[in-house]
């Protein structure tokens, strides 16, 4: 094998961080290897992935009901297949780009490059290997369309695995293997240093609120999630990252001003040590998506869930507390009665670390390489 070309989709989910996992991994172990990333929807036209982008952004921040209905309808029936349809078209652009680097494996990150190449493998323009990563938690009609033309694909957790066998896909092609996931968070960190760096405490608890992000979430269930940690735990420390949320980030800072409590809040707009937060933390809130939510996993962290997008975050929302490792705040909730309980029973919080090591699966990333290059040059050798 020579050539491994990888798409994924730039908006929704972690389809990027888990081609870029990919792409590292193959780099740093297999340098003979030539790979490529490319934006499927991108590539096929810019226009078009930037009103698919703005669309998705501004139905999950200002029309969740609209994107939730969006994304169930897609699943299945008319709209499943409009967008099939629309597939087949780009199929035709994209198919230029594999012609010239003509790949010996395509693995996909999205839904739809899965589906342009399986449907170019149908149509005999293609013969190389098709690869499928899902980066949530459940699956979803769009990832299977057309998928007896993909040879692998790769998947987060055994119920999954169930269902894609229950809907007709071969078993022998799928692989609980775990979405991929950068190997910083498989690191031992000096809490010391991280603490000084932080300016935390680090013999108090710690905290990792994700309060920010892609979509705002600049309800009143982020802001009251914080007032409350300050209020009800004086000793509790809390490193919030309001990412591009500008006004979440304005009302953080007027909150730790008005409560004075600047020495164990500590509010960012963005921080590239994630992995290191995460080691010091004791458990963390977030939004589920697919990415951030591997990665609490893989650093064995209990999840305080708000805010999730309808649709795929839902869904992840109802597996995580399913698997007893998530908790989640809905939007009637008593915040404080919530996060009060959670410290009231002493074994709630251990429980639910120790229900992340039956979930995670740090090493998905060499996981799912070697099953695709190794495997494949054993074949290739017989």
């Amino acid at each position: 094998m020579k050539k491994v070309l990888v798409f994924y989709g730039s908006y929704g989910g972690g389809h990027l961080s888990a081609a870029k996992s990919i792409e590292t991994y193959i780099k740093n172990h297999y340098p003979e290897i030539e790979i490529k990333l490319v934006d499927c929807i991108e590539y096929i036209n810019k226009y078009l992935n930037k009103l698919l982008a703005d669309s998705y952004n501004e139905a999950a921040k200002k029309a969740p009901w609209a994107w939730k209905t969006a994304y169930h309808l897609a699943n299945d029936g008319f709209t499943s297949k409009a967008v099939t349809t629309s597939n087949k078209l780009f199929s035709i652009k994209l198919n230029s780009l594999l012609q010239e680097f003509q790949p010996d494996l395509i693995i996909s990150t999205h839904p739809f490059g899965t589906q342009m190449c399986g449907i170019l493998k149908k149509r005999g323009k293609i013969n190389c290997q098709l690869a499928t990563i899902l980066t949530d938690f459940h699956i979803h009609g769009q990832w299977l369309v057309f998928h007896e033309y993909c040879d692998y694909f790769f998947v987060s957790n055994h119920q999954m695995k169930e269902d894609m066998i229950e809907y007709g896909v071969d078993q022998n092609k799928i692989y609980v293997s775990g979405i991929p996931v950068s190997h910083k968070f498989t690191k031992n960190f000096n809490r010391e240093e991280i603490c000084e760096e932080f300016n935390l405490n680090p013999k108090e608890q710690v905290v990792l609120f994700f309060a920010g992000g892609e979509f705002g979430l600049g309800n009143k269930t982020t802001v009251m999630v914080l007032k409350s940690l300050i209020r009800l735990f004086s000793k509790l420390q809390v490193v919030a990252i309001s990412g591009k949320n500008r006004k979440m980030n304005t009302k953080f800072e007027e909150l730790v001003k008005n409560t004075d409590s600047a020495e164990r809040i500590k509010v960012l707009e963005y921080t590239n040590k994630v992995p290191e937060l995460m080691s010091i933390s004791s458990f963390v809130i977030t939004k589920p998506g697919g990415l951030t939510s591997t990665e609490s996993l893989t650093a064995h962290l209990p999840m305080i869930i708000i805010n999730p997008i309808p649709g795929q975050e839902e869904e992840n929302a109802e597996f995580l507390v399913e698997k007893g490792v998530g908790l989640w705040i809905k939007k009637n909730d008593n915040v404080a009665r919530v996060l009060k309980n959670l410290y009231r029973d002493p074994q709630k919080l251990p429980l639910m670390k120790e229900n992340t090591y039956s979930l995670s699966r740090p090493n998905s990333t060499e996981e799912i390489c070697k099953t695709l290059l190794e495997r494949k040059k054993e074949t290739e050798n017989q």
